[in-house]
């Protein structure tokens, strides 16, 4: 009963793929080595290409949007769910 989900395929929706990607980029655009978004990504960066690393992001936004949806539940930060 468990969904397999896969990488951003070309054959799925091109808009919002192309919202997915564009939004990636985005976020890497506006980064900086002060404000990394989360520690994967600056570590990523390091080692891949610049765009494997949009994707990969996109990749990630897309399933946690679908995570989202599928659950009926808001968004929550990591940081917001970390007990200190």
């Amino acid at each position: 009963g468990k969904q397999n989900l896969q990488g951003i395929s070309k054959r799925g929706d091109a808009y919002i793929r192309k919202m997915l990607i564009h939004g990636a980029r985005a976020v890497i655009r506006h980064m900086n080595r002060n404000n990394a978004p989360v520690d994967w990504l600056e570590d990523l960066m390091r080692r891949r290409h610049h765009n494997v690393v949009i994707v990969a992001l996109a990749n990630k936004l897309a399933r946690t949007i679908w995570a989202l949806l599928s659950k009926e539940q808001n968004y929550k930060r990591y940081e917001d769910t970390v007990v200190a």
